[in-house]
């Protein structure tokens, strides 16, 4: 919690917060792109082929855990061999243009960012970062090696404050979360433009490491133009954490597209997902979504809770504009929010999933989503298999699902034509919407939690001024749930502003 203390001179003390956030972009359309002609940030840095493509060999070898600040200059292909640590507080720099090709030969091989550490991995929009199999074209496969793991110290909602990556050994190494002195501004370094692809090595039975995991990671860690492509596993999986990430794209991966956990709340927008209808997970083990969220694998109280915010997602299922399209048995739905989650969705669009676009999964999500913790606004569900939206039987969402999603000003469509322009040409698509389209217009930044602004209430665990009428001077004392930017006006008793604070 935060704890703010302001000494204020005045007569007479009023109180309003704001809680001011400028990370969202504010769009017309829904989705991840704007309509023709603007262009698709997507354009030139990604990959739709990456099982064709042929790299260079490798001039370099990296083989060792990083200790000291290392920078893999422009021209270098890297062959990454086993599992690489970067670790005492060392930062490593992977300048434009680098192409880190993974040894499949050497078991589990990864790169590992510890706490305290930083990847500065900073490519170009001609000139990406990629990280790859060291498999010959056309031999590549899902889980040739593990993936890019980063490791921070902010909140999570794990016992203590600490866990360590699933399937990996306990050690220091593997450990994320700050503990009991968390650090939600922790900065594990900047990735930007840069491709993974064919990660999701299985370090143990069902513990498949994704294409790029966040271990309560803070926000003061730059996420921004990253492409995941035929990971193992999930294409992103956050464990706790605020970091924020714009534009990424999750490329016919195995299991989810987008996981939540552990306290995720970070923000999230332009995102695309896209699913091969032949590769999914084995559904005795993991159904396939394009969004899953928990707020802990128990579905626990926990805090802080899961509670991220998504907006412009476009997530493409496996049924591909096909109602009777045949799929792998693990596809399931667009989104399926469980487990005590308040995952927030917004002006997205969630088109072709096998049997649901979103399933409220449990009593604790209905009462989420009936007390507007957990919410599902202004988004586009559409060529859905079986129903637009389910829940359980549990009948805590006044009037039902159905009812629920209406009104929250979502559209449902049984089919998906007319959404985007050419969303199903794997190689050249264009996942603009169609310009005269429902996806064209309709997206709303109104709410609060998009906005940003709202009434410091709602974030207040204690408050205090004292004394209480004050004739000269008084403290003013606040406990706050969550680390944000406050705005405190002071007014005088005939209601004259005396000063603002920040």
């Amino acid at each position: 919690m935060k704890k703010i203390y302001v000494l204020a001179a005045t007569a007479f003390l009023s109180l309003q917060g704001i809680s001011q956030n400028s990370f969202f972009t504010t769009t017309n359309y829904r989705g991840a792109f704007a309509p023709a002609p603007a262009a698709m940030w997507t354009d030139t840095w990604t990959e739709w082929d990456p099982q064709n493509v042929n790299y260079p060999a490798p001039n370099t070898t990296v083989s060792s855990n990083i200790t000291t600040n290392t920078t893999w200059t422009s021209g270098s292909v890297v062959n990454l061999q086993g599992q690489v640590f970067v670790k005492n507080n060392a930062i490593l720099t992977i300048e434009p243009g680098v192409i880190i090709r993974a040894s499949k030969a050497i078991a589990g091989t990864g790169l590992f960012i510890t706490k305290g550490a930083q990847l500065q991995a900073n490519g170009t929009v001609n000139a990406p970062i990629v990280f790859t199999s060291d498999q010959a074209a056309g031999s590549r496969g899902l889980g040739d090696w593990g993936g890019v793991i980063l490791m921070g110290k902010a909140n999570n909602n794990n016992a203590g404050g600490l866990n360590n990556i699933e399937g990996l050994a306990i050690s220091a190494d593997t450990e994320y979360g700050g503990g009991t002195s968390p650090d939600d501004n922790d900065n594990s370094g900047s990735l930007q433009y840069v491709r993974i692809e064919f990660g999701g090595y299985v370090y143990q039975p069902n513990k498949e490491i994704n294409g790029l995991t966040f271990g309560a990671v803070g926000r003061g860690t730059t996420i921004d133009n990253i492409q995941i492509s035929f990971a193992n596993d999930d294409a992103y999986e956050w464990f706790g954490g605020t970091v924020n990430c714009k534009h990424l794209v999750a490329y016919r991966c195995l299991d989810d597209d987008f996981d939540t956990d552990n306290g995720f709340s970070g923000n999230v927008q332009f995102c695309l997902g896209v699913r091969d209808p032949q590769i999914s997970d084995n559904p005795a083990v993991s159904t396939s979504e394009g969004f899953e969220s928990d707020n802990d694998p128990t579905g626990s109280t926990g805090t802080p809770l899961t509670a991220a915010v998504f907006s412009n997602v476009t997530d493409i299922g496996p049924l591909r504009g096909v109602p009777t399209a045949t799929y792998a048995s693990g596809f399931r739905r667009g989104a399926r929010i469980r487990r005590n989650s308040n995952l927030k969705i917004f002006n997205s669009i969630l088109m072709d999933h096998a049997t649901r676009g979103v399933y409220i999964d449990g009593s604790a999500c209905e009462g989420n989503a009936n007390n507007g913790g957990l919410k599902f606004k202004n988004n586009i569900i559409a060529g859905y298999g079986a129903r637009a939206t389910e829940t359980g039987t549990f009948g805590v969402i006044s009037g039902g699902a159905n009812a629920w999603l209406m009104a929250n000003a979502n559209d449902t469509v049984k089919s998906s034509a007319n959404i985007l322009t050419n969303p199903y040409n794997y190689f050249t698509p264009d996942y603009r919407p169609s310009v005269s389209g429902l996806a064209a217009s309709g997206a709303d930044f109104t709410d609060p939690v998009v906005t940003g602004v709202h009434s410091i209430a709602t974030n207040i665990a204690a408050y205090g001024i004292s004394p209480n009428p004050a004739n000269d001077k008084a403290s003013i004392y606040l406990e706050l749930l969550v680390d944000e930017k406050l705005t405190i006006t002071i007014y005088d008793i005939l209601g004259s502003k005396i000063d603002v604070v920040n």
